[in-house]
């Protein structure tokens, strides 16, 4: 998918992540994603817990290794092959922001020595001082005082502890930044605060983002465009305004449902789409479609072959038989 003519950063072809477990059994955590990432723009990821979401980030940074499939960064499949030199590289270029602040930082390390340590690593040629000055600025970068470099991780607030977990991300210069869910464990007081300051970021250092987020609300004002999973999958993926303006999954459609909406008279007249049971296990999902055993839309094709996937509209792509005329359903 191009959009705007825009350079394509990561191209995800066919990722997957399985997880073998006792007695012969394969957890599908994510199973056959295939995104592209642009320079410069934030891809927002959304779906329930256990959708696969945080384990797609962290194995597009290879904290996991990949089951099958590529990913392309810079022309490069970084999922395959690398020499030392170009995973030292590429450690460089993808950060990652984590979702709890509290246990993501080492307690028995300084303020300093957590943003510090990737910049004695990739740079090493840099004297003490040089190191202190860009831990100062990294600091003021992200609305700290210097004063604290000093101090410990449990002396600060959690809203303080994610911004000095965005201080270490942004230390070594990074051009792609993993957020895995980098507000969730924050107050809502903060969570504001923290993604505008990470889109302050953004437009300051050309960065680009993945955001992996539950709360569809926060991910509509950070995103350029919106990918939404479902057991291991992406069955959704458009602009953001598009999305929320108009839905093509009866999944994203139930989750848009869910989000409440600040007028009571619009909240009052609004349709609450419930989804029946529960999301299946990924170490047997179903067959077909995935979401068919809670689709209020099932038909009996969706049981038996996979919908495709299929740009519906200009830059709106989605994976529902309800937009596959063409598929014939066995008698």
């Amino acid at each position: 998918m191009q959009m705007n003519n825009q350079e394509k950063l990561i191209e995800i072809k066919d990722l997957k992540k399985h997880f073998h477990l006792k007695r012969h059994t394969t957890l599908q955590a994510v199973d056959g994603v295939t995104l592209d990432i642009y320079r410069g723009e934030t891809l927002g990821v959304v779906g329930e817990s256990g959708c696969g979401k945080s384990t797609l980030g962290r194995t597009l940074i290879r904290l996991y290794e990949p089951t099958a499939g590529e990913v392309v960064y810079n022309g490069k499949d970084v999922a395959n092959r690398l020499t030392k030199k170009e995973e030292r590289q590429f450690q460089k270029d993808v950060q990652m922001i984590f979702q709890d602040p509290y246990s993501s930082l080492n307690a028995r390390m300084t303020v300093s020595e957590i943003i510090s340590e990737g910049i004695r690593i990739h740079e090493p040629s840099l004297s003490r001082k040089e190191v202190e000055a860009r831990v100062h600025q990294l600091l003021d970068s992200v609305g700290l005082h210097k004063r604290f470099s000093n101090r410990y991780p449990h002396e600060f607030s959690g809203g303080q502890r994610q911004r000095i977990g965005i201080a270490r991300a942004l230390a070594v210069n990074p051009e792609f930044i993993i957020a895995d869910e980098p507000i969730a464990a924050l107050d809502v007081s903060i969570q504001a605060q923290i993604v505008n300051l990470l889109k302050e970021l953004q437009e300051e250092k050309g960065l680009t983002y993945l955001f992996i987020a539950h709360d569809l609300s926060m991910v509509k004002h950070i995103s350029d465009r919106v990918a939404v999973m479902y057991l291991g999958g992406v069955v959704e993926l458009s602009t953001s305004d598009d999305l929320y303006h108009d839905p093509l999954h009866p999944y994203t459609q139930a989750l848009l449902s869910a989000i409440p909406v600040a007028d009571p008279k619009i909240e009052r007249s609004r349709e609450r789409i419930i989804l029946e049971g529960t999301v299946p296990s990924p170490i047997d999902p179903p067959s077909g479609c995935r979401f068919r055993t809670r689709c209020p839309h099932a038909m009996d094709i969706c049981a038996q072959v996979a919908p495709q996937w299929k740009e519906q509209k200009p830059n709106h792509f989605v994976a529902c038989h309800l937009y596959n005329e063409d598929v014939e359903v066995d008698e």
